[in-house]
């Protein structure tokens, strides 16, 4: 699993961060999604799906590998 983030369509909703806050953090100046992990380990596999389907500005995207 591969995890890209948009900076420039962020909401900064933190539903991201909340959910899988090993993969995701946000700015502290505007809140806007931070990459933590591109490459999430298997276990975090879930919580990253949740964040993918939670964004309201659809900024998070799963590229399969």
């Amino acid at each position: 699993m591969k995890v890209t983030a948009d900076q420039n369509i962020c909401a900064s909703s933190g539903q991201c961060a909340a959910l899988a806050p090993r993969v995701f953090d946000q700015r502290d100046e505007d809140g806007v999604v931070v990459l933590l992990d591109e490459n999430p380990p298997d276990e975090l596999a879930d919580a990253v799906r949740q964040a993918v389907a939670v964004c309201p500005s659809r900024a998070i995207k799963i590229v399969e590998e």
